[in-house]
């Protein structure tokens, strides 16, 4: 069996999303020689050539791409035996650090406040705040807690039904004051739609839950949920938005709300090896708490 240290794993993932030895260093925090030893012990080790050079930096081989997956999942691993030891220094104290992946949405507009009163009550917890449309895999510990838009499926996970929240359409006032109210769906062909650029598996099923979206063709695309949001405030366009959100100052108007509305179940879940640990259920608790206060319009 290989003698492999967890640290040239570490340099090598460094290397491979920084594209250098002074990148991957700068990130580290180590020295660029100390990343250069760690990725040649690497490469000696398994016997495979890792990254080639070029003009632009280091490039990962076949080899660099197909160890990665394993590498990630061994970084979550370490991450998480570091947040569960933190978490039993501090005894049944809620201390230590809880991962919790959100969207990028939730994460800007609805977490802070959360996150605020949190850090006010327990100055002794410390959260990571992991934005990404990506569901986090709990089971592998790559977030201690995810707030989720789809019903979990693993049967290892706790989970708590916050609500639904409800998605429209969605424009500020002065956009329509300037280019009028649609009033059918054929209006919207006059006006400019803000939406993605690429569609992901949730945009594929929101267009089979939404025949009415069939065939329209945005003319602002971007794939940032938040870029999104701030094109719609900005007065660019009309767009999809959270209608509890939109509720907020500065508040957006809902257009076409009959025909265009889309249900998202939300859910908090955790792995249920971590309802005994008092930070993980203390920051569970607030999070479905607030989510529901946000879902409610409070």
């Amino acid at each position: 069996m290989l003698n492999i240290e967890w640290e040239w794993y570490r340099a090598f993932l460094g290397v491979l999303r920084e594209g250098s030895l002074s990148g991957a260093a700068r990130t580290l925090g180590v020295a660029q020689p100390t990343v250069g030893r760690h990725v040649a012990a690497l490469e000696a080790a398994l016997g495979l050539v890792l990254f080639t050079r070029s003009q632009t930096g280091l490039l990962p081989t076949d080899a660099a791409r197909a160890l990665r997956p394993d590498a990630e999942a061994m970084e979550s691993v370490a991450a998480a035996l570091t947040r569960t030891a933190s978490g039993l220094r501090g005894g049944g104290d809620v201390a230590g650090t809880v991962r919790v992946s959100v969207s990028e949405v939730v994460g800007v507009e609805v977490m802070p406040a959360i996150l605020a009163g949190l850090a006010a009550r327990h100055p002794a917890l410390a959260v990571e705040l992991v934005l990404s449309n990506r569901v986090q895999d709990l089971l592998q510990r790559e977030a201690d807690i995810a707030v989720r838009m789809t019903p979990p499926r693993q049967e290892q996970l706790v989970a708590r039904k916050v609500g639904t929240i409800a998605l429209g359409l969605h424009a500020a006032p002065d956009y329509l004051a300037r280019r009028g109210l649609p009033a059918t769906r054929d209006a919207l062909a006059g006006h400019t739609l803000i939406g993605y650029d690429r569609p992901s598996a949730f945009v594929r099923a929101a267009a089979k839950a939404l025949p009415a979206l069939a065939g329209v063709a945005f003319a602002l695309r971007t794939d940032s949920d938040v870029a999104q949001l701030a094109l719609i405030r900005a007065g660019a366009g009309i767009g999809i938005c959270q209608v509890p959100l939109a509720a907020r100052a500065p508040a957006l108007v809902r257009v076409l709300p009959d025909t265009f509305t889309f249900p998202l179940e939300t859910w908090v879940t955790m792995h249920e090896d971590l309802r005994a640990s008092p930070r993980c259920r203390v920051v569970f608790d607030a999070l479905a708490d607030g989510l529901t206060a946000y879902i409610a319009g409070a």
